[in-house]
């Protein structure tokens, strides 16, 4: 295989991954700390925007390369196998029915709070 084929396998992993964590955050037998984790990856993978923008060089990567599958392996290691499955299940219906993958406004709403913050600290730093 080649190296674009396999980052295209990885990518489509990777996005069947964010869509069954997804479902397993609307299982209501996922514990409340994996569900946390979940919410906020979801949250932040499905955002329309990210909090290093791609188009700075090597660091806009970092969280897609970095960052999300990292959360993404800590999440599936907390969650129940039976939930994994399930959600697995509902996710490739999911891409099967509808083709797209959800948006997160509460993701959108993490990234500009985080930036609003660090636009703070750094105009606290430079007025300090």
């Amino acid at each position: 295989m080649t190296l674009i084929g396999k980052l295209k396998s990885w990518a489509k992993l990777l996005k069947m991954n964010v869509l069954m964590i997804w479902f397993a955050t609307k299982n209501p037998q996922t514990p409340w700390l994996p569900k946390a984790i979940c919410i906020f990856i979801v949250a932040y993978a499905l955002s329309p925007i990210d909090l290093i923008p791609d188009f700075i060089p090597i660091l806009g990567y970092v969280d897609d390369l970095v960052l999300l599958p990292i959360l993404i392996w800590m999440a599936i290691t907390l969650i129940p196998n039976s939930i994994i499955l399930e959600s697995r299940i509902r996710a490739d219906l999911w891409l099967i029915q509808n083709q797209s993958k959800p948006k997160s406004y509460l993701g959108v709403l993490i990234v500009v709070i985080i930036w609003l913050l660090m636009i703070w600290l750094a105009y606290l730093l430079i007025n300090g």
